[in-house]
């Protein structure tokens, strides 16, 4: 069974109702990512940046997984699929996809702001001011921020380096490391892209470009991929 890796980004979800920031002048639902998304927003005002993933959890609680997410699971009957995702909701999981990467973090997850290794699975839940781990500390959100690490890209990057096809749906590849994923791909592996718009790849590769949004996208790119096994 060939291996296919896929790279999701915003666009993936958008058709859930989950909007990006990217197209909205770098703003998130209205907020400044530099005032909610970074380690200096955490320090500037704690209660605002819960205030916004708390909104995020709760608008997550009603959203649901779209033709894509549905699609890509679909997929694991006919390939070894792993999921690599720039995304922080769950709508792959709850799509019933089985091998999910999550490059920046989990909006159902908190995590201690001392022990990066206690991590606590909350669901739709708020975390509130004083809530704590066991060492007691308070609280953060399980969230790769802008200016972090992101810790788990080198996972990211062995699975891309041991693709058969290796899929780009709905990211921009403007925001790095995962942007470089592509070039992990082996000189032998087919390379699509997925996405509405025109997106510069930063490889000099033959990628095979499909220009609709994820769902649409998806249906098309099984209905190729099925073709060719």
């Amino acid at each position: 069974m060939k291996r296919l890796v896929i790279l999701t980004g915003a666009g993936m979800s958008s058709e859930s109702g989950i909007k990006t920031f990217r197209d909205s002048g770098g703003l998130w639902e209205e907020y400044d990512v530099t005032e909610v998304a970074t380690p200096g927003a955490w320090v500037k005002n704690r209660d605002l940046v819960l205030r916004f993933y708390n909104e995020r959890r709760r608008q997550l609680a009603s959203c649901k997984p779209n033709d894509g997410h549905l699609g890509l699971a679909q997929l694991e009957k006919y390939f070894d699929v792993h999921i690599i995702t720039q995304n922080i909701d769950d709508l792959h999981e709850r799509a019933g996809s089985s091998r999910i990467l999550h490059l920046h973090g989990e909006l159902t997850k908190a995590r201690s702001s001392i022990d990066p290794s206690l991590i606590y699975d909350i669901g739709y839940k708020d975390i509130n001011p004083g809530d704590t781990c066991k060492r007691g500390s308070q609280l953060r959100p399980h969230i790769v921020w802008f200016g972090e690490q992101v810790p788990m890209m080198d996972e990211a990057a062995s699975l891309t380096g041991k693709a058969d096809i290796f899929v780009v749906v709905g990211s921009s590849l403007n925001v790095y490391p995962a942007a470089g994923l592509i070039s992990y791909a082996p000189a032998n592996a087919s390379l699509w892209l997925i996405d509405p718009k025109e997106v510069v790849v930063p490889v000099n590769r033959k990628v095979e470009v499909i220009m609709e949004k994820a769902s649409a996208g998806i249906a098309i790119l099984m209905e190729r991929l099925l073709k060719m096994t």
